[in-house]
């Protein structure tokens, strides 16, 4: 087992290099002069010239990269100049009120999925069946910028069942409870689409198990029908489902980006779009980048937990 997280580690590293190089090339196409876009008012050729110099910017772009990198290797991703702080601060402080909201979109579509799955699969052809895949096609076709504006004239604007907008409540507040509150709906409207994708391919991996021979001969010897959806065939299906979670978990990241704009949630998605709108350069490629190293290490711990279920897969 050590030997194979090694391996995937090592597999991992040319991914997020190729995500650095792919940041700092997009970051650097955008047009503009960046040295402009900080100084403001304070423009002045000669105020550009000096900051570009200051800035490495200068210098030809594989440099800029190489100098770029080397310093985040070394833990420094710059200075943010529209927050006046470092970017690994500014990054790593917003990435807790992110992984919140993504965290418990990803735990909620998991449970809601696979159970819509498995009684989907277990009820074939059924009432239930049918009104699963219904629900999951409404739920896969639907926006979630859309659907989380829809919660908020619902249930916050007309209801006033639950906030509208933040992670805290402004005044007071502060406590779990307030937090649940606000976490209800754009954790919900983050988890509709994947929940559907999850849900449908859980109903195939689970048609595909309760098809199999082992499955046959535990029927033949009268174990109960839910111990062998449950356990025997959920099982078994669970080695086809947990990559497909992986895959969601990046869906959900790339999604509070949108999510955490519309219901100002202070994370790193919003983040990220203020520091586009101002041309902040440091502070989005810092950003993307840890966010994509989280998702690599994630997808590293899917891998892990598809081994253990399966040990055919480290081969």
């Amino acid at each position: 087992m050590a030997s194979y997280i090694l391996k995937r580690l090592l597999a991992a590293i040319p991914v997020i290099l190729g995500i650095t190089v792919i940041v700092f090339l997009i970051m650097s196409l955008i047009p503009g002069d960046p040295a402009t876009a900080i100084l403001g008012s304070y423009a002045t050729p000669e105020n550009v010239e000096k900051l570009n110099r200051d800035l490495g910017l200068d210098k030809p772009l594989f440099q800029q990269y190489f100098i770029w990198l080397g310093n985040m290797v070394q833990g420094d991703f710059g200075r943010s100049f529209s927050l006046n702080r470092p970017v690994l601060d500014e990054v790593l402080e917003r990435f807790g009120a992110t992984l919140i909201l993504a965290g418990t979109s990803l735990v909620l579509c998991s449970i809601l999925g696979i159970l819509a799955g498995v009684i989907s699969a277990a009820r074939q052809y059924g009432a239930a069946d049918k009104a699963i895949t219904f629900v999951v096609l409404i739920g896969i076709s639907i926006p979630s910028f859309f659907l989380g504006m829809m919660m908020i004239l619902v249930f916050a604007v007309n209801l006033r069942w639950l906030p509208v907008s933040g992670m805290y409540a402004i005044y007071g507040g502060g406590d779990l409870p307030d937090l649940v509150r606000h976490l209800i709906m754009p954790a919900t409207a983050l988890a509709v689409v994947a929940t559907g994708v999850i849900a449908r391919l859980s109903r195939s991996a689970m048609l595909e198990v309760l098809r199999q021979d082992f499955i046959r001969t535990a029927r033949a010897k009268g174990v109960r029908e839910s111990r062998v959806v449950w356990r025997h065939a959920l099982k078994a299906a669970m080695v086809s489902i947990i990559p497909v979670i992986g895959v969601q978990a990046g869906f959900v990241l790339s999604g509070a980006v949108y999510i955490e704009t519309v219901f100002q949630w202070p994370g790193v998605g919003r983040m990220l779009v203020t520091a586009i709108l101002t041309r902040d350069i440091l502070l989005v490629q810092g950003g993307v980048v840890i966010v994509a190293a989280c998702y690599v290490l994630f997808n590293l711990a899917v891998d892990v937990a598809q081994s253990l279920l399966d040990p055919r897969v480290k081969t």
